[in-house]
């Protein structure tokens, strides 16, 4: 495993450098007061003002610096040192309070200490992690009594899907250990763009694994909602009038493609 996280770390570290100046993540937008959080986030999360709040798998701490402008205390956790660097520059340039630790989600404990109002985590996250109940405990872990942790994030059905249309099956729903394997073509946010590491390593975990993973890890499920659309294109999408993707009307039947879950430590 160690092989591969490793993989990720480095191929996350040459695309921060591709991020910084895409179009998909707007930095110039952000800079100018932005706030990069959807509508049913701030609601299920509710008022930030004066908690603390740990984002597990920050990237470059857009969304972590979000929830700075909406009053939150922040602290950002990432595997990547070169996103993580970007994070705390970022954070100097705009004048907001927030401290960045350089970690994976497994050995957080060990790099961080206390506890928090909020553990958030978002958008394409967990597919690169192997082991969901280690990511569940590590989470938990970071929850002060009475807090609440809050994750939104692509569907496991979404992630079985091709890219092809129509959209078919082709991934495995349920955790495994060997992980899927792609060639990697630039970034998400560029697929032209000079990128050396030549593999990502990816698992997806069903549903039920990770909502079964965070209540053994004793937090107790407060909502589950599962949406039509995705934060991204996903290949066989297209996009909404509101900047979502969504299924095409071509294409027969409904699935969900993003969910949102929160859960609260008891206290």
């Amino acid at each position: 495993m160690n092989e591969f996280l490793e993989s990720n770390r480095e191929l996350w570290d040459e695309w921060t450098d591709i991020h910084e100046s895409s179009d998909f993540y707007r930095l110039e937008e952000f800079r100018a007061d932005g706030i990069r959080l959807r509508d049913y986030e701030l609601e299920q999360v509710g008022d930030v003002h004066g908690k603390s709040l740990l984002h597990v798998q920050c990237h470059f701490g857009i969304d972590t610096l979000s929830w700075a402008r909406l009053g939150a205390n922040v602290t950002g956790a990432d595997f990547s040192p070169k996103a993580i660097a970007l994070a705390t520059r970022l954070a100097s340039d705009l004048g907001l309070d927030a401290r960045f630790v350089e970690s994976n989600v497994y050995d957080l404990p060990e790099r961080l200490e206390g506890t928090f109002d909020v553990v958030y985590t978002s958008r394409g996250a967990l597919n690169w992690l192997p082991d969901i109940r280690g990511w569940a405990r590590v989470v938990a872990h970071f929850v002060a009594p009475g807090g609440i942790f809050f994750i939104t994030e692509a569907h496991p059905i979404a992630w079985t899907l091709g890219e092809e249309m129509p959209p078919t099956f082709r991934y495995d729903y349920w955790e495994r250990a060997e992980p899927e394997v792609f060639d990697v073509e630039g970034s998400y946010t560029d697929p032209t763009a000079d990128v050396k590491t030549e593999r990502e390593y990816s698992w997806n975990h069903g549903l039920g694994e990770i909502v079964t993973a965070l209540v053994d890890a004793g937090l107790t499920i407060e909502l589950l909602r599962e949406y039509p659309f995705s934060a991204w294109d996903m290949g066989f999408t297209v996009e909404g009038p509101d900047g979502t993707w969504v299924k095409p009307e071509t294409v027969e039947g409904d699935l969900p493609l993003f969910y949102s879950l929160r859960a609260r430590k008891p206290g």
